[in-house]
C-alpha cells in the first residue's frame, strides 16, 4: 500500500500501522505522474534499473560519486605579474570603448559631453596602447628571468645556479651541525 505526504506525517515512527483520515490515492496520480505499485497496471509501472547490488549501496555509491571532474587545463596558468598587467589592459580597453560609444552617441544627439568624451576617448587610447604593451613587456621580463629560455643572455640560468649553490651550502652546513651533535661536542669548548 502506498501511503501519500499526509498519510506519512501521521504514520507512526516505530513502524507499526496507524489508522489514516487521509484519501487512499497518492498524490502522484494527481500530477499526471504515473502510479507505482502491485495495484498499477504494468503499462504504467515505471521500468526498474536491473542491478545486481543493494538499494544501500547503490545510494551510497550516488552519495560518493562527484558532481564534477577536474580536469586538466590546456595551458598553464599565467605567472601573476603578466596576469596582473592583463586585467589592467583589459579594464583599461573596455572603459575607452565605452567613451568612445557615448561619444559617439552624444554626437549624434548634438549634446555637450560630445566633445569631453572624445577628448577622453584619445586619451585612453593612448592608455589602452600602453596597457597592451605593458603586458607583452611584462610576459617577455618575466620569461627572461624564470623562464627556460634557451638564449645565452637569458638571466634565468644564472639564478638558479645562484639558488643551487645558496642550497648546497645550507646542506652542508646542516650535515657539520649534526655531525657535531652525533658527535656530542667531544673535544670542543663551545658550539654556535
Amino acid at each position: 500500500m502506498l501511503m501519500g505526504t499526509a498519510e506519512r506525517r501521521e504514520a507512526p515512527k516505530d513502524g507499526g500501522t496507524a489508522e489514516s483520515t487521509a484519501p487512499s490515492v497518492p498524490e502522484e496520480s494527481d500530477r499526471g505522474i504515473p502510479v507505482a505499485g502491485p495495484d498499477a497496471p504494468a503499462c504504467e509501472r515505471p521500468a526498474r534499473p536491473k542491478q545486481s547490488y543493494p538499494r544501500e549501496a547503490r545510494e551510497q555509491q550516488s552519495a560518493n560519486r562527484p558532481l564534477w571532474a577536474e580536469e586538466p587545463a590546456r595551458r598553464r596558468r599565467l605567472p601573476d605579474p603578466v596576469r596582473t598587467a592583463a586585467v589592467r589592459a583589459v579594464l583599461v580597453v573596455a572603459v575607452t570603448l565605452i567613451m568612445a560609444m557615448v561619444a559617439f552617441l552624444c554626437t549624434l544627439a548634438g549634446s555637450w559631453l560630445a566633445f569631453p568624451m572624445v577628448i577622453g576617448s584619445v586619451t585612453g587610447t593612448v592608455v589602452a596602447t600602453w596597457g597592451v604593451l605593458d603586458v607583452w613587456v611584462t610576459r617577455q621580463v618575466w620569461n627572461q628571468r624564470h623562464g627556460v629560455v634557451s638564449m645565452p643572455s637569458s638571466t634565468a640560468r644564472a639564478m638558479r645556479r645562484e639558488r643551487r649553490r645558496a642550497r648546497r651550502q645550507a646542506r652542508s652546513a646542516e650535515r657539520a651541525q649534526e655531525r657535531i651533535r652525533r658527535r656530542g661536542g667531544a673535544g670542543q669548548l663551545s658550539h654556535s
